[in-house]
């Protein structure tokens, strides 16, 4: 039977409220129990309530294979379930010491968590996390450096995740623990000042508590609490922006990124920096915020591409290519089309566009050259080269100053096919440029890019 004291009428009433916040009442659930204080108390309180709740419960323990110890440890737990009438399941996780250990740790608990989980058809895991728990991990975040992502700490739900302690400290715990008559686990890592949380648990926060001249921990977790809120709220405000500002390329438009507020904007440009690969941290995203206001290309460290990348604001778009540096060494010649008459169809090598000589005009969607009767066979379909010009009206220009005034951007130039005749006259770059003729017209020439679906495009 409970304890009627202070204590655990507390944490009898915690533990029910947030089940039913969860929807977990008629559920079902896969406690996470370590044998430490708060497992423990999550465990037992958990028990005194189920019945009431119609809440089916199942205990995991897990050993990670560091201490010689935690073999009796797992059994402990395993013998508390039973008491309780809880099925109990030890999971042995074969950890190995070295560097990354509280993170290799964390990620292979949860893992044998969800798998436990779905192999036994429940709805969620529950882990003891508490409000100290939350002002520790504030404290390392903001003093590691963080937005208000990091600030908003342990997420008290997650999808299949539910933590029903975290607005109880461990004092509370501690008090729910000594009234039930209940002993517990002490591991030798909570002490190890080795780790910064072991730090901030025994040094910085009593020190904060004397300097303030009150418990600082429940501040500090509603301040946590709060700032999930807001986050939650930035995020699907940035979600929103992401999709009205993002073109079919995957690029964005530039002129709505910087009419975003900054900290919509920061949200914008770190999805576009996720999404191409680069790493994102307070440095690469100074720069291409920067980027965004000055129209210079900055570059940007490629966590999943060799070389490297570039943030570019040129053309209208904010976009991240590869690097100069990065990119392959382009072949010295790539493979031209010919197009030697009416019926002549293919693909460029190295564009993808296919290609079609026709007599009628192309279908709706399609790309279309009017060509005459005074065209130079065959035409050649290749990428640009030095020295292009193109003849209009107003005479001759360069082909790089159309492109640039056309505000193609410099990583798409080479990709181009472009259109020249047998005196190397450039006739067409499709989408681009093209050019006119008040000759009768006799056929036509028809481009589709990589990807589009071409009527007749198979071979003639």
């Amino acid at each position: 039977m409970p304890s009627t004291g202070d204590a655990s009428v507390l944490f009898s009433t915690t533990l029910t409220e947030s089940y039913r916040q969860f929807g977990l009442v008629g559920g079902s659930v896969l406690l996470a129990v370590s044998g430490g204080a708060d497992s423990t108390a999550l465990l037992v309180g958990t028990a005194q309530v189920c019945e009431s709740l119609a809440l089916r419960v199942e205990v995991a323990t897990l050993d990670h294979g560091l201490r010689p110890e935690a073999r009796e440890e797992v059994e402990a737990v395993a013998r508390l379930a039973a008491h309780w009438e809880l099925p109990c399941h030890v999971l042995a996780l074969h950890l190995s010491p070295g560097s990354g250990l509280e993170a290799r740790a964390r990620e292979a608990r949860y893992s044998a968590l969800e798998s436990l989980r779905r192999e036994r058809g429940l709805q969620t895991v529950a882990t003891a996390h508490t409000a100290s728990d939350q002002a520790e991990t504030l404290l390392m975040r903001l003093v590691r450096g963080t937005a208000l992502r990091g600030a908003a700490g342990i997420h008290r739900t997650r999808p299949f995740l539910v933590r029903p302690l975290i607005e109880r400290t461990r004092e509370e715990v501690e008090a729910f623990l000594a009234e039930e008559g209940l002993s517990f686990v002490q591991d030798p890592m909570n002490r190890d000042p080795a780790f910064l949380r072991t730090r901030i648990r025994h040094e910085v926060l009593p020190v904060l508590a004397r300097a303030a001249g009150f418990p600082v921990v429940p501040r500090l977790a509603a301040f946590a609490r709060l700032a999930a809120e807001d986050e939650a709220l930035l995020s699907g405000l940035a979600d929103g922006a992401w999709n009205r500002l993002v073109l079919p390329d995957g690029s964005l438009d530039a002129v709505g990124v910087r009419a975003l507020e900054p900290p919509l904007r920061r949200r914008v440009l770190a999805r576009l920096l996720a999404e191409s690969g680069a790493e994102v941290d307070e440095a690469s995203l100074a720069r291409a915020l920067k980027s965004v206001e000055t129209g210079r290309a900055v570059t940007l460290r490629g966590g999943q591409v060799r070389g490297g990348l570039q943030l570019r604001t040129t053309g209208g778009r904010v976009r991240c290519v590869r690097s100069e540096s990065s990119k392959e060494p382009p072949p010295e010649a790539r493979p031209a089309l010919v197009l030697a008459g009416e019926g002549a169809s293919g693909v460029q090598s190295g564009t993808g566009w296919t290609f079609i000589v026709a007599p009628e005009p192309p279908p709706p969607g399609t790309l279309g050259l009017s060509l005459s009767e005074a065209t130079q066979w065959p035409l050649t379909v290749r990428t640009r080269r030095p020295g292009d010009r193109v003849r209009g009206p107003a005479g001759s220009r360069k082909l790089q100053d159309v492109l640039v005034d056309r505000r193609v951007p410099a990583e798409r130039r080479d990709l181009l096919p472009v259109v020249t005749d047998a005196e190397r006259t450039v006739l067409w770059v499709p989408g681009v440029w093209n050019s006119t003729s008040e000759a009768a017209v006799r056929l036509f020439l028809w481009a589709s890019p990589p990807g589009a679906s071409t009527p007749g495009a198979s071979p003639l």
